[in-house]
């Protein structure tokens, strides 16, 4: 089953500039090597398409299930700098959330129970 990522994790974001930082946690410690193995810096590339024009680095955080995620060149020049409309760190920290994530029986049948709805 598919489901977004919102269903197995929240995230917090920032940004200072024109970088964009993205923390996603867990939900619970099954869903974090679903996430290690489906929120690379290629697929979240793709992802934001042409918004980020930078570097992405990931850096795991095993022991709080949690990866954090550094945008460069992320934000149009900054957010005072730039002529889009939000293009603040939680916009984009949503903008993740909805990443289809492939899910496993076990962890989809706890996300059903959680009564998280999968992609149709």
């Amino acid at each position: 089953m598919r489901f977004y990522l919102r269903e197995l994790a929240h995230a917090r974001a920032g940004d200072k500039g024109d970088t964009c930082n993205i923390g996603v946690i867990a939900y619970q410690s099954s869903f974090y090597d679903l996430m290690l193995k489906q929120v690379t810096p290629e697929r979240v590339r793709a992802h934001f398409k042409s918004l980020v024009k930078g570097d992405i680095r990931r850096y795991e955080l095993p022991k709080v299930h949690a990866i954090n995620l550094v945008m460069d060149n992320a934000l149009g020049g900054g957010v005072t700098r730039s002529l889009s409309l939000d293009p603040h760190g939680k916009s984009y920290s949503a903008l993740l959330l909805a990443l289809p994530i492939e899910v496993d029986e076990a962890n989809s049948q706890i996300l059903l129970a959680l009564g998280r709805k999968p992609l149709a």
